[in-house]
């Protein structure tokens, strides 16, 4: 049975097409697990999302992403995934650029850009030229930092609580409850060989116990005249109570469990 999702299958011949559209302002077209991917220089952004929109029909803007290489000199990447409805296929077009070097607003060509920009602003600190209202979005006013950066620290660099005594929410400097621990990452079942702290503190563990020793086999009696409690023991079992009933005689049938014949009584 095939897969429920439809296969990702490229127009043929799209991306040499929209290679071609870009020109100059194309700098590497990465194609990989089905999806195309156009890098283009950062100046030339909202000429070539023109082009994308209008003559290569790709109409929609779903999403703005950002991506942070610290090890690089334009460390921070910026995708825009553009859907075209009539060709029911999709693109990413990308751009690079510093903390410092604005990057060419898109809002003029898709209003949904001005949320999708202050988002990326907000988490990686990328400035878009031209975005008339350029804020915060997912963080609280007064943030300090962007959250997404590789370098931002994960316990952040204030924290926030209810003040009983100011009856509101107050900022504070991060007040971590226990100093970090450092892991070795051995194997669990090799067992640490630190002594953690208040481990010292317990009591060593004791000697283990010798073994308890087998018990006794029961004593058994050979017959059922012998008691085991002695010869006036087996001498008591022996007498017969005034209502026992009489042994049947040895020669007869009775008491064998045979029928008795026909007449018999």
């Amino acid at each position: 049975m095939g897969h429920s999702a439809p296969k990702i299958v490229n127009p043929e011949g799209i991306a040499e097409e929209i290679g071609a559209l870009l020109g100059s302002m194309l700098i590497e077209t990465i194609d990989h697990a089905d999806e195309l991917t156009f890098v283009v220089a950062r100046d030339d952004l909202a000429n070539a999302m023109v082009a994308l929109r209008d003559m290569a029909h790709y109409q929609q803007l779903m999403e703005i992403a950002g991506v942070d290489y610290p090890e690089r000199p334009d460390r921070f990447e910026v995708a825009y995934h553009l859907l075209s409805v009539t060709r029911n296929h999709r693109v990413r077009v990308k751009v690079s650029t510093d903390e410092d070097t604005p990057v060419p607003t898109v809002t003029h060509l898709w209003p949904v850009a001005g949320w999708l920009e202050r988002e990326v602003f907000d988490m990686y600190g990328v400035i878009f030229d031209g975005n008339t209202d350029l804020r915060r979005i997912l963080t609280d006013y007064g943030f300090k930092g962007h959250p997404q950066r590789k370098d931002f620290p994960l316990t952040g660099y204030v924290e926030l609580r209810y003040s009983e005594e100011d009856k509101r929410v107050v900022y504070e400097p991060v007040k971590l409850a226990q100093d970090f621990r450092s892991f070795d990452f051995m194997s669990p079942w090799e067992g640490a060989q630190y002594v953690l702290p208040g481990d010292e503190k317990a009591a060593a563990p004791a000697a283990p116990a010798a073994a308890p020793a087998a018990a006794p086999t029961p004593k058994a009696t050979e017959s059922k005249a012998d008691t085991g409690a002695g010869d006036a023991a087996n001498k008591k079992a022996e007498e017969k109570s005034a209502d026992a009933p009489a042994k049947p005689a040895a020669e007869t049938d009775e008491g064998k469990g045979a029928a008795k014949p026909e007449g018999k009584a």
